[in-house]
Formats: structure tokens, sequence, C-alpha cells
């Protein structure tokens, strides 16, 4: 049978997503059922372990295949990059309404109510979507309003759709001195791939979620010496965003922040580690 990337594709001995039927061997196939992200952020996990370091992380609002359900674990896959592991149970709701909006600043915060002095409920990262049904304003400050009652600053929302095309680097750059993490894919801390993967979504675009599958498939590769805004830089197992020919915005082990830093001094501070970048890709024209 045919051997896939498990990060991508639904399968076990025991159960395997349809789509694969007659591609790998499983006891069952099941379509799934759909479901959203009911809480801030969760990690998603290679096992059904929270021992278990993460791959990725979901946010708020965004959409999953479950395929199974045991022991409070789901075993799932992401709509927005087909990605595949396990999230608690408890971090998923069925049956709602699809979101309207997206948050567009790196974090921000979810109100009990439409006041900024008042406690609030939750801090949200960007690319979190929420529904909105309505607007408040409080002593000049103007609120979106959820169906709970909670609300969130409106300027720090867009309609789901209304971004799409615009410029990721300056979606990337507002993530400069976030905390770096493994896995992480939100404004609460970050990895390499996820700062390039969340700053193209918020523009609209879709992008692999690992280095390796950007590497591989984002966009166009192209030479060094055509290097510009928006290009992309591979090392192995490092990517990195060309705010202007001279320099980078990544997300990096070595200050464990999202930093801006000369391209050629970067390449010399990795080599040791990481060689030479392996490839160049455009991602967006």
């Amino acid at each position: 049978m045919t051997i896939l990337d498990r990060r991508l594709h639904a399968y076990r001995p025991d159960l395997a997503e349809s789509s694969l039927q007659g591609q790998v061997e499983a006891l069952r196939f099941v379509d799934g059922m759909p479901a959203r992200v009911a809480v801030p952020v969760v990690g998603l996990r290679p096992k059904p372990d929270l021992a278990a370091g993460i791959d990725t992380e979901l946010l708020l609002g965004e959409e999953v295949t479950v395929f199974d359900r045991a022991d409070g674990w789901c075993w799932v896959k992401a709509a927005s990059d087909g990605y595949v592991g396990y999230i608690e149970e408890n971090a998923l709701c069925e049956g709602e309404a699809a979101p309207t909006h997206i948050v567009t600043v790196p974090r921000t915060f979810l109100y009990r109510e439409p006041e900024l002095r008042k406690p609030y409920k939750s801090t949200l990262s960007m690319g979190s979507r929420i529904r909105i049904v309505g607007e408040a304003e409080a002593r000049g400050n103007h609120y979106a309003m959820l169906e709970d009652g909670t609300a969130i600053f409106a300027k720090h929302l867009q309609p789901i759709g209304a971004g799409d095309g615009g410029d990721y680097v300056d979606v990337a750059v507002r993530f400069l001195e976030t905390p770096y993490l493994w896995g992480g894919r939100s404004g609460l801390g970050i990895d390499c791939s996820g700062l390039v993967q969340l700053s193209l979504l918020v523009t609209g675009r879709r992008a692999p979620r690992d280095t390796d599958m950007q590497a591989a498939t984002l966009g166009d590769p192209i030479d060094r010496s055509e290097l510009r805004r928006g290009d992309l830089v591979f090392w192995k197992g490092h990517v990195a965003a060309m705010e202007d020919p001279e320099t980078i915005v990544h997300a990096t082990g070595n200050t464990m922040t999202v930093v801006r830093e000369n391209f050629e001094a970067a390449i010399k501070r990795i080599g040791w580690l990481y060689e030479e970048p392996t490839g160049y890709r455009r991602p967006v024209t």
C-alpha cells in the first residue's frame, strides 16, 4: 500500500479517512464529523498524551474534521492546512454558526462586557475566528459583540476575506518580540514556519504548516539573486521571510523571539548548525 505522510493523511491500522480507501489498509474508513475549536488556542499532538510535544496549534473558531473520540481526546484533521493529530475533546464544539470575523493583531482581549476597565475573559491570537452579532460603544471605544455578550475591540478585527491579497510581510513584522515556541502558531508563541503560515493566512492565502512542506510546495522556486520583499529563505529545518533585499524576519531559537536580522549575518550565524540555505521561494506575486 502507499506510504503517506501521517501529518497530512489520517490513517491508523484501525481507522482511516474515507478519501484514503484503496491507498492504505485500515479496519474502517470514515468521513468524519465537522467541529470547531472552542478555546483560544490548543496544541495538536502526534498522540493522545499531554506529555507529547505539540506538532502545531489550532485557534479559536478554526474548523476540523473529527475522525475518532476516545478517553477525552479527538483525532482530527485541520481544515486550514490538513494537519492531522490529537487534541483534547473539551477544546471542540459542534453545531456552531460560521465565524464572521478574524483577529488581525497579534494578541487581543475578549471582555466579559464592552468596557476595557472590566475583567477580560480570555486572550485571543491573530487568526482567531469569531462570530459578531452586534456592536457597542463605551467612552468613545467601539466594540464588536459576540452572541454570548462578550466583547472585543472592533479595530482588532476584520471581516473574514476583507484582508485577502494584503502584504503578508506587514503582518509578520507585527509579531516582532513574540516568544518563540516550538510548534507554536499564535501570538502567544510561534515558530518559524508558523509565522509564515499565520501571516499568509491573515492575508487570505493558504500555506502548508511545516518548513519542509513549505520548501517543497509553497509558491515558486527562485534564485538567490532574485530575492525581494516577501520571498522566503529556507535552511534545513528553518525558514525566514525577506523584509527587503538585506533583511529577514523570522522566529528563531537564537533569541527565542521573532526578530528582524541582517540576511548575510544570519547566514553566517546559522551556518554552524544548518549550513547554507537550501532554497528560495516566492509564495505570492
